[in-house]
């Protein structure tokens, strides 16, 4: 996607200046064999399990500040849709290691990461189905709404984005992609 000069400043840079850790984020075992066409419901269950274990805390995060109506935080806490995909016995240990989460900034620049996985979620949930994998509900994110909760989620962001906190918001996006990266890597 190509950023135009209608792209919000904070995008823009969100988008440029993270991209070596998004892209070194979808190149874990789990994103490499589902675009091999290799996908396996262990390796879903697997994948899935990482992510609960950080979104748990993530979450508990989110739930320390008061967001506005316009935000819909419930409708964002996401980890729940977890447990419909993975084994009610399976382990689901918690990542000890998450960005910091204190200020408004550093919110807005892992909110940004994980508000994005959404847009990834759509892609994954059909090759998923290619492979016939059931393990889909988190994926699927907010089905139909994805697009629409991105983009009010990108306007809130730039609503919020002031030129004295964008390089904190960068830098805590940046922060939480490379938490991330090295939570699902590690075994």
């Amino acid at each position: 996607m190509s950023i135009t000069s209608g792209t919000p400043v904070i995008l823009q840079r969100l988008r440029s200046e993270t991209r070596p850790y998004h892209d070194a984020l979808e190149q874990n075992e789990f994103n490499q064999s589902l675009s091999a066409g290799q996908a396996s419901a262990g390796a879903t269950q697997w994948f899935l399990a990482k992510l609960y274990g950080f979104l748990k805390p993530y979450e508990a995060r989110l739930d320390n500040h008061s967001f506005g109506p316009a935000w819909d935080i419930e409708q964002r806490h996401r980890a729940h849709l977890i447990l419909a995909d993975v084994p009610t016995n399976a382990p689901l240990p918690l990542c000890p290691d998450m960005p910091p989460l204190t200020t408004w900034p550093q919110l807005l620049g892992a909110m940004y990461v994980l508000e994005g996985s959404t847009l990834g979620g759509q892609v994954i949930t059909r090759q998923l189905a290619q492979a016939g994998i059931g393990s889909r509900t988190y994926f699927t994110g907010y089905a139909e709404q994805t697009g629409p909760m991105w983009k009010r989620f990108c306007q809130l962001l730039a609503e919020e984005a002031t030129p004295a906190n964008q390089a904190e918001i960068v830098a805590s996006a940046s922060l939480t992609f490379q938490k991330l990266h090295a939570w699902i890597n590690q075994p």
